[in-house]
């Protein structure tokens, strides 16, 4: 990763402070105007993912499980789906994922996140990260020179560190994915893929309060 900047190298050393748990209680979560989403915002549920661009278990649950989450739960206006970033090693192409996510503008955002996820394997075996991030930048319309300047972008960067340090504070993330449903955590405290009958569960309990 080294030839995508050696700037995104301190996302490694600002997102160290993400593994300190810090103590605190569940509420329900509030979306900001930095958070992406999906789905109703007047729904009465929220179902907050907390998910890292390098993550094999948020790839997997995002390959498997989400289709099906989003065509039940997402499409129908049934929830309203929060997508929250969080860096889990390598810390520089979750950050470089991310980064190019948002250039690609917020009605690409979550198509480019699916193509990551679906190029880890390829990522992790070839080492070819800057390669396949540049595919994937040129398949939402950025040219080479755009995607140079978007995983760069230090003031970007900055904003997505203290971004991960809230959500490390506000919400005690440990692990991802973790998965938060009205306040509530649903698969434990270090987080974990999250089935579908758990969310199922979780929701139709958040839909009745």
């Amino acid at each position: 990763m080294r030839s995508l900047t050696r700037r995104l190298l301190t996302a490694a050393a600002l997102s160290a402070s993400v593994a300190v748990a810090l103590a605190g209680c569940a509420k329900k979560e509030t979306p900001s105007a930095d958070d992406m989403s999906l789905g109703n915002p007047s729904s009465k549920v929220t179902v907050v993912e907390y998910a890292s661009a390098s993550c094999v278990h948020c790839g997997r649950w995002n390959n498997e499980v989400f289709p099906a989450f989003k065509a039940k739960y997402i499409d129908t206006g049934k929830v309203n789906y929060v997508y929250r970033e969080f860096l889990t090693p390598p810390e520089q192409v979750a950050a470089a994922s991310f980064l190019l996510a948002r250039c690609a503008g917020k009605d690409k955002y979550f198509s480019v996140i699916d193509s990551v996820y679906h190029s880890q394997e390829e990522m992790f075996t070839t080492g070819d990260f800057r390669g396949v991030l540049l595919r994937i930048a040129q398949s939402a319309g950025l040219n080479e020179q755009q995607f140079n300047a978007c995983v760069t972008d230090e003031k970007a960067l900055k904003a997505l560190n203290a971004r991960v340090e809230k959500y490390a504070k506000d919400a005690n993330i440990r692990g991802t994915p973790t998965f938060v449903v009205n306040g509530v955590k649903i698969n434990g405290e270090d987080g974990g893929e999250a089935t579908m009958a758990q969310l199922d569960a979780a929701i139709d309990a958040a839909a009745k309060k």
